[in-house]
């Protein structure tokens, strides 16, 4: 049980990193844009083969169907809410307003909920964690962390707010994941298969809004082949996990 709170600190742990850097190291904007890139590579093939691929195995496509459907349209509901708000700087290093700095917070939990309630089930099934769905969220978590620090310095953000709410993410992604090993555990293959599709769903909406668009406003051209080298990489931890 608390091997699950652990993952899910693991994976939360990257924003914390990513704020660290962004507060002491100068990282370019472009090596920002190449890390997202290659996170979206990865997060796509880890919510196409851990996620997806598992949801119709083990549930059928019916559940799978319903679960991504949902994840996507109420991820896509609550970042319009929160983005209105200011969140949507949540993985840009830009000008943000100091008002935007709690929406960029919570904006950035939205993410790691379902991420982190995943890992957590996953240790349900086989025993032992996802390493691909844990490396995935971790890297694709390094440059929000340093992005959203970035912002929220320049809205006037001190560190120590800026590194207290980081912190926090990280316990919440912990909580998360345990609480995806606690609750989940006995679930039917439907169930299990309807929560997976819906992060996978929230995962990919969250990419394609996000992730993606910054990425290539950061890095240019090369996003297209620093992503297709993250799905590989996907591939290779999913052939050998």
């Amino acid at each position: 049980m608390w091997n699950a709170a652990m993952w899910g600190g693991i994976s939360g742990s990257a924003v914390l990193i990513g704020a660290l850097g962004a507060m002491f190291l100068p990282i370019q904007k472009k090596i920002i844009g190449y890390i997202m890139a290659f996170g979206t590579g990865v997060l796509i093939g880890a919510a196409s083969y851990e996620l997806l691929g598992d949801a119709v195995h083990d549930g059928g496509i019916l559940p799978t169907s319903i679960g991504f459907v949902s994840g996507a349209l109420i991820f896509t509901i609550f970042d319009n809410l929160v983005s209105k708000k200011g969140a949507s700087q949540r993985k840009r290093s830009g000008q943000s307003s100091a008002a935007g700095g709690l929406a960029i917070f919570i904006g950035t939990i939205m993410d790691a909920i379902p991420e982190s309630i995943m890992i957590g089930a996953s240790l349900l099934e086989k025993q032992s964690v996802s390493f691909l769905l844990v490396i995935a969220i971790f890297i694709s978590n390094i440059p929000e962390g340093l992005s959203s620090t970035a912002g929220m310095k320049n809205s006037g953000y001190s560190k120590g707010k800026i590194l207290l709410l980081w912190i926090m993410v990280l316990a919440i992604s912990a909580i998360a994941s345990w609480g995806g090993y606690f609750f989940l555990d006995g679930a039917s293959d439907a169930v299990m298969a309807v929560i997976a599709a819906f992060a996978g769903g929230g995962i990919i909406a969250m990419i394609a809004s996000t992730m993606m668009p910054e990425a290539y406003e950061d890095s240019g051209p090369m996003t297209g082949l620093i992503a297709a080298l993250g799905l590989l990489a996907s591939l290779v931890l999913d052939h050998f996990s």
